[in-house]
């Protein structure tokens, strides 16, 4: 029972693990590079997992991203916690380029991704609870690592999730400053809704990279927000591999999704297909 990094945008491998090593692991949706590595905590070794989003070379734009393939790497891995990184630009002005912000809740703005892995004739129809999709334990995880580090951290916000991988207009900012979003970015959904249907704890910190659309006064570019990710590249990574260490696999209402649908369909092994 482990925990697992997956990075976004300018986050390609954990520094700090020790005895890496990466493995193809195979899914029904694909196979993915998965790197298990160690660090050292007063209770021993523990084992840690990282994962690229976009794939070792950022070979996968937003859209392209194999999400289930992911999130399916890493349940058969046994991974029970996921910590993410979201490359977001900011929309609410006491958010500024290079806060970290914990993000507790997302709008959904993506068109054509698969968001389940409950499809075709055979499978069940699931229609999860997505009061609270982020893990109300692992966020306050790290809001506690992040106080013990001296990390400035937003201990909320919405995400906006577009579909990319185009950046938005100026229309589709201002629509989602009404609605409430405080960051947008291209990523965050479906990432979210597959590991709580995979059961896994999930949680995911935000880089405000840079303003948005309209916001901004200038033309926005992939670069700058690649800059701002290497500026903070280091706080993050302490940030996440402290969480590590104090991770407890404890169980969480995250972990039992899917018991509404056990108990209605009389399946006590019901999971995602692997």
């Amino acid at each position: 029972m482990s925990l697992a990094f997956i990075g976004g945008t300018g986050l390609y491998q954990m520094e700090g693990l020790a005895r890496r090593r990466t493995q193809a692991v195979s899914t029904r949706y694909g196979t993915v590079a998965v790197t298990r590595g160690k660090i050292d905590t007063p209770r021993g070794p523990r084992e840690v997992y990282f994962l690229p989003r976009h794939g070792c070379r950022h070979a996968a734009p937003p859209h392209r991203v194999a999400y289930r393939s992911n999130i399916a790497a890493l349940k058969t891995l046994g991974v029970t916690g996921i910590l993410a990184t979201a490359a977001s630009g900011c929309l609410n002005p006491e958010v500024r380029p290079g806060d970290l912000v914990l993000v507790t809740s997302f709008l959904d703005f993506t068109k054509q991704r698969v968001q389940t892995f409950f499809e075709g004739p055979e499978a069940p129809v699931v229609h999860l609870d997505m009061t609270e999709p982020y893990c109300p334990r692992l966020r306050a995880l790290v809001e506690e690592a992040a106080a013990e580090l001296g990390l400035s951290l937003h201990s909320q916000g919405v995400y906006a999730c577009t579909e990319g991988p185009r950046f938005e207009t100026v229309a589709e900012i201002q629509m989602l400053q009404r609605l409430g979003a405080d960051l947008v970015g291209m990523t965050n959904v479906p990432e979210v809704i597959l590991a709580r249907e995979a059961e896994i704890c999930y949680a995911a910190v935000a880089i405000a990279t840079n303003y948005a659309a309209g916001i901004a006064s200038h033309r926005l570019t992939h670069t700058e927000v690649e800059e701002m990710m290497q500026q903070r590249l280091g706080e993050l990574q302490r940030l996440f591999l402290l969480c590590a260490e104090r991770y407890t696999p404890e169980d969480c209402p995250c972990r039992h999704a899917l018991d509404e649908y056990r108990r209605r369909l009389s399946d006590p092994q019901l999971s995602i297909p692997l």
